[in-house]
């Protein structure tokens, strides 16, 4: 076994066993999967031949709380397909893993997490009640529950992943951008504890900074406000605290998945228009340059207004032809 396969097996395992903590059904449904957002990840690191450490992690997280063998073996065989399908789809449709297009955050919300993960909910819960252990009438909440857990899973950990993977921070010698980032995380922290432990209804206030985060400094500061926002989030609709306080599973939970999803998709799709934006400032400062550049070139005399234009950018080819 390759040393790859080694860590997509350990990778899986032990984020399992964090997401396992906060399982509300069977022990084994959580509203928060990072196993999932890890193998999507891992597919796009190392490719195809990562698939079978994905199914052994899951299998061997399964098989301690599966009700049965076969059971625990199908939903390992879900909890594959999802991040497999989700990676192929979004593969197809020109997903890149830097994020820096709006087309790449949009893709990833609703082919990567929400449509992707529709097949590990569905292989898991009907493994469940055909094993016996999940009453008919429980399918779809077990269900809503699986399909949150395994789309936070997405959320959460890829775009948090990416960014750990794309290289370390240029700031050196900034201190007011250092200073800024660890004010904006501690507001987002305190803000967000607050909102998710009050009883009044007030989770829009964490969008302020969320936006902040995303304007500022694109995916590297708003990842970790989202990732902040969501866990906490998650935290208390577990407990039932807060703004999930006195609503029954179903309700908290299509609560939670409407919130998370909209502070993904607003931290991902603002710093991927942010940073659509920086890199045509750039591009257009580039061309203004070489524009000017290229007029600075021009022989005395040449009237830019007329004709003599076009001849003299002519001769300006011609010469930089040569001295290639």
């Amino acid at each position: 076994m390759s040393a790859r396969l080694l860590v997509v097996i350990a990778a899986y395992y032990v984020t399992a066993k964090v997401g396992l903590l906060l399982a509300l059904v069977h022990t084994q449904v959580t509203p928060l999967w990072p196993p999932t957002g890890i193998a999507l990840v891992l597919l796009y690191r190392w490719g195809l031949p990562m698939v079978p450490g994905i199914t052994l992690g899951a299998f061997l997280i399964n098989l301690p709380i599966g009700p049965t063998f076969w059971a625990a073996a199908q939903i390992s065989v879900g909890n594959t397909l999802a991040p497999l399908c989700a990676y192929l789809l979004l593969k197809a449709t020109g997903f890149r893993v830097e994020l820096d297009r709006l087309k790449d955050a949009l893709l990833l919300v609703f082919l990567g997490a929400f449509a992707g993960m529709v097949i590990s909910a569905t292989v898991g819960s009907l493994a469940l009640l055909w094993s016996g252990v999940l009453a008919a009438g429980a399918f779809w909440q077990t269900w809503l529950v699986w399909w949150t857990g395994d789309a936070m899973g997405v959320l959460i950990v890829v775009p948090m992943a990416l960014t750990a993977l794309a290289g370390p921070l240029s700031w050196r010698g900034r201190r007011i951008r250092w200073l800024e980032a660890v004010l904006l995380l501690a507001c987002t922290f305190g803000v967000a504890l607050f909102v998710t432990l009050t009883s009044l209804r007030m989770l829009f206030l964490v969008f302020p900074f969320i936006i902040w985060a995303a304007l500022r400094f694109q995916l590297v500061g708003a990842t970790p406000c989202a990732l902040i926002v969501s866990v906490l989030a998650i935290l208390a609709a577990v407990e039932g605290t807060g703004p999930f306080a006195e609503n029954d599973l179903v309700v908290r939970m299509a609560t939670l998945q409407s919130f998370t999803a909209s502070v993904a998709l607003t931290a991902l799709l603002l710093a991927a228009i942010t940073r659509e934006r920086n890199e045509a400032r750039k591009a257009i400062d580039r061309a203004c340059t070489q524009l000017a550049d290229a007029v600075a070139a021009f022989p005395p005399g040449v009237d830019l207004l007329r004709g003599d234009l076009l001849k003299a950018v002519t001769q300006a080819r011609s010469r930089a032809a040569r001295d290639e």
